[in-house]
């Protein structure tokens, strides 16, 4: 016991963490300040937000994270109400209500709401850690999740929600989710997320409507005959599987059955609802991704130059102040949604697997700290912000490779944006709040 006293006051902080987000801080610092962004407001914002940010770690970090299990109900109750909030009260950028405008800056609800709800499903599979495997656990978990998704897309703001979604995702395969409902899940996903695609495909080039088959599936993305009967249709093929699977002496579970109709019939009105959300900006976007030489000057200009910049850094890059793309602004939003071209532009590819490096090491760090957590909700809300991380690192990175369409997701500690470090400084102060009480009981 002396021992383990002793070793608490050694090791109240994880060092290793603090030594990657300094890093990452300066890395993204640099890059901000290296994009000559003409804004004195930006650059002042990004100022004003390192010492906020700091200070909202060191207070989560002071603080017993075992009190926001406590008050979920809370943390709940008010990320619900700020989403509520902004759609009245907050100011429209880009076709979005996502922001309060204050004196001096402006605050985006959706990025604390981001790490309340990975709170509250901590909380939740504490709770029902023995039950997990259970179908009404899995659906309690996105039960939780759905208001908060309904009202970023009233915004409407699908990066939130893109980021989300895999983050709740991996808390659930952590907590030991079956398996059989997560393929379930992802399957909803996956229609969700590749129908409104392909009927936004069809917008871009009316010419395929010349197809009967194309005109019924486009007939598909709105509500009239072809739903119904479509939805008829499915029902009694999977009755009539089901009947004759029966007659064979072949076992397939009737609540299997109905759960995967059910699952198609709700992803189909799910992905209606999203083609009716998509703007004309993100239908750029999906063009751009889909076939990005055919408007070099247009949808696909911001991810080619992008491209551009980090191919002419280099190996080493070309030095402060010095980046030809990021300088004469070629590279659109460079401060933000393509930080990372201006990390390849400035430090070359030394720099950015440099940076692949620390991200790694912090992702890393994540795990063993959710690993060293003595209870399950210290266990869930570290695996959750470990999701976080690995989520916007996949997409970002995954984004200049041309693997996913422009997303405007920021890399944390590295792109400008207030709200999102103030939101993941608090994140990482909450991890360094687990590492620290890992040896005390509740």
């Amino acid at each position: 016991m002396i021992g383990i006293k002793a070793g608490k006051k050694k090791n109240r902080l994880d060092m290793g963490i603090l030594i990657a987000v300094f890093f990452l801080l300066l890395i993204g610092t640099l890059s901000v300040f290296s994009a000559q962004v003409a804004q004195e407001k930006v650059l002042r914002t990004h100022m004003l937000a390192l010492p906020i940010s700091a200070g909202f770690f060191l207070v989560l970090w002071s603080f017993n994270y075992q009190i926001f299990q406590d008050q979920w109900k809370i943390i709940y109750a008010f990320m619900l109400i700020i989403l509520i909030a902004v759609l009245f009260f907050g100011v429209s950028d880009r076709g979005a209500r996502s922001w309060f405008r204050l004196p001096f800056f402006s605050v985006q609800p959706a990025e604390f709401a981001r790490i309340g709800l990975i709170l509250v499903v901590a909380n939740y599979l504490d709770k029902r850690r023995n039950r997990i495997g259970e179908l009404k656990s899995f659906i309690g978990v996105w039960l939780l999740a759905l208001p908060v998704f309904f009202l970023l897309m009233k915004q409407p703001d699908f990066s939130a929600v893109l980021t989300m979604l895999p983050i709740i995702l991996i808390m659930l395969f952590c907590a030991g989710a079956s398996i059989f409902h997560m393929a379930m899940f992802m399957i909803f996903i996956l229609i969700v997320g590749i129908l409104p695609v392909l009927w936004t495909i069809i917008d871009l080039n009316p010419h395929l409507l010349s197809s009967g088959f194309t005109r019924f599936f486009y007939s598909l993305s709105g509500f009239n005959w072809s739903v119904p009967v479509l939805w008829a249709g499915l029902i009694l093929g999977a009755w009539l599987i089901w009947y004759l699977a029966g007659k064979m002496f072949l076992y397939f579970p009737l609540m299997n059955i109905v759960l995967f109709v059910a699952i198609i019939v709700s992803a189909h009105f799910s992905a209606i609802a999203v083609k009716k959300q998509i703007k004309s900006y993100q239908q750029k976007r999906i063009e751009a991704f889909l076939s990005p030489q055919t408007d070099p000057r247009g949808a696909s200009y911001n991810i080619l130059q992008a491209q551009i910049a980090i191919g002419s850094g280099g190996l080493f890059g070309k030095g402060l102040f010095s980046g030809s793309q990021s300088k004469l602004g070629f590279i659109p939003e460079r401060h933000t949604d393509f930080i990372l071209a201006v990390v390849g532009e400035t430090f070359g590819f030394l720099g950015m697997f440099f940076l692949m490096g620390v991200y790694i090491f912090l992702m890393q760090r994540c795990l063993s700290i959710a690993s060293m957590s003595w209870d399950g909700f210290g266990y869930f809300t570290a695996c959750g912000i470990f999701a976080m991380f690995f989520v916007y690192f996949f997409i970002n990175f995954g984004m200049l490779l041309g693997l996913f369409p422009v997303a405007g997701v920021p890399l944390p500690l590295i792109s400008y944006g207030g709200s999102n470090l103030v939101a993941t400084m608090g994140a990482l102060g909450l991890l360094q709040s687990i590492y620290s009480r890992r040896y005390t009981l509740r």
